[in-house]
Order: structure tokens, then sequence, then C-alpha cells
């Protein structure tokens, strides 16, 4: 049995890791970026960013004010678990408290804030059911000056990889310098409205740099951040050649009449932590 503090303990390790610690993927990337970069602010723009990564690290802080809306991606093995959903939540509390983070979760009327991060079905709880010994949980911290700027089309089948392409590329030459850039841009084509977005979120995940197995999806890929970057946003938005690091999609088979597509913003920050939980009983 795997139990909840166990849960609790991992749950506010990697929330801490996810807002101090970059990933070496998105490190390579901007440090890339820079050696190509001949916009003098676009480069004066990657050499803050780096630096801000450098000291949030040696200063064991969160690298940004906005330490995100907590969403949770978890792998459910074959395994027996003790009170999963309480121990997420009191993990987020108790990284809240300890890390500090900074309290985002408000009502969306009243906007009374709950003080510690976790609120009426917050955090989003995504569940993937697998055929393995471990559970494994991804916190993913997303900050709202990008989450503002995701997208949504359900576009007609015949508009194709050219209207996937279009949709894409306006949703983020229109976010401009919006969401803190250079960004990731996560994108999910099929389900429905709702899957299409969360594949989108699931897309920010995977290793900036990785080619996509499917050679088509590999292609759309590229060439949307070719077109993205060709843009001259560039860091920040005052003008460079890397408006975003990578462009990740993720698709589901779809209705016969649909084409879904959901487009979801991530900042330079692309900030995420993963464990393992084994039960060795």
């Amino acid at each position: 049995m795997i139990s909840e503090e166990l849960i609790i303990d991992t749950v506010c390790k990697l929330y801490k890791k996810a807002v101090i610690n970059i990933g070496d993927d998105v490190k390579k990337s901007l440090e890339d970026s820079l050696k190509v970069e001949d916009n003098e602010l676009g480069q004066l723009n990657i050499e803050a960013i780096l630096k801000n990564v450098e000291l949030a690290e040696k200063n064991n802080i969160p690298m940004c004010q906005d330490t995100g809306l907590p969403v949770v991606f978890v792998k459910l093995g074959n395994v027996q678990v003790e009170n999963l959903k309480d121990g997420i939540e009191k993990g987020i509390i108790k990284a809240t408290e300890e890390v500090p983070l900074r309290p985002n979760i408000v009502d969306p009327i009243s906007r009374k804030n709950t003080d510690n991060n976790i609120g009426n079905l917050i955090p989003p709880i995504d569940i993937e059911l697998t055929d393995t010994d471990y559970i494994e949980i991804t916190i993913f911290p997303k900050g709202f000056g990008s989450e503002n700027n995701n997208a949504l089309k359900m576009a007609l089948p015949g508009e194709g990889i050219e209207g996937i392409k279009k949709f894409v590329v306006e949703s983020v030459l229109k976010a401009g310098g919006k969401p803190c850039p250079p960004t990731v841009i996560g994108v999910g084509i099929g389900g429905t409205s709702d899957l299409a977005l969360k594949l989108g979120k699931k897309a920010l995940i995977k290793k900036i740099g990785e080619e996509n197995p499917d050679p088509v999806l590999n292609k759309l890929e590229k060439d949307i951040k070719k077109e993205i970057n060709a843009s001259d946003i560039g860091p920040m938005g005052l003008g460079g050649k890397t408006t975003t690091l990578d462009v990740k999609i993720i698709k589901a088979d779809t209705h016969t009449a649909g084409l879904p597509i959901g487009v979801c913003v991530q900042c330079w920050a692309n900030r995420h932590a993963t464990g393992k939980i084994y039960d060795k009983e």
C-alpha cells in the first residue's frame, strides 16, 4: 500500500522542484537559441532568462513570482494507494507553505482567495490507467500569463493540415509578447473540444527538441515552429528570431464531422516535475 503520507511528501517535493529547477531540455534550448539570435534585445532577454534560472537554483527560490495553478497528471498502475486525492491536495498545501508558493487560487466570481492553492475542482487531476507496478505523478504549475492566450477551434474536417497550421500560427502571433516568449506551444488535435485542449497541455510535458515519432506530426511541428519564429516577435516580444523554443503535438481520433484544435501556450519557464512511487508491498 502506498501511504497518503508518501503521496503528500512526493507531491510537495515535486512542486518545489518544478518551480525552482527548470529542465535541462529547456536550458539547452535557450542556450542554443542564444547562439543563433542576432537581435541585440533578443540576446539580452535570453541572457536575462538564463541568469534568472541560475539564480533560482543557486538561491533555492522559485524562478517566477507566478508559481502557477497546479495541474496534476497521474499514471496509475496496478498498485494500492491510500487517499490519492487527499494526498495530492495536502501535498500542494504543504508546498504552498514550505517553498513558499504564491497563493493563486480564487473563486471565479467573488475572487476570494483560498490561500492554499487548492479549491473547488482544483487541482485538476488527470488519471491515466497503466499496466505498471508504480504510480507516476507529474506536477505542472501553469502560469496564467501564458494560459490566458490558449485557443480552441472546432474546425471543419476539410480544413485539414493547412487549417491546423494556420490556426496555431495565428493564435501564437495574436498572443505576441503577452505569454513571455520564447514560448513552448502544445497542440492537441482531435477528440472533443475539452480533450483537444487537454492534449495540448499534455504535449507541453514532452522534451524540447525530441523528435515526434509520427512523420506527419513531426513535419507539422517543424513547419509551425518555423513560421512562428519568422514573425520577429522574439524574446519577451521585443524582437528576434526566437519566439518559440518548440512545438509539440498530440493527436486523438475524433468524430467524422469534426476537427478540434486546442492550442496551449507556455512561457519560457516550461515547468514540470515527475516522480514514480512503487508499491513495495
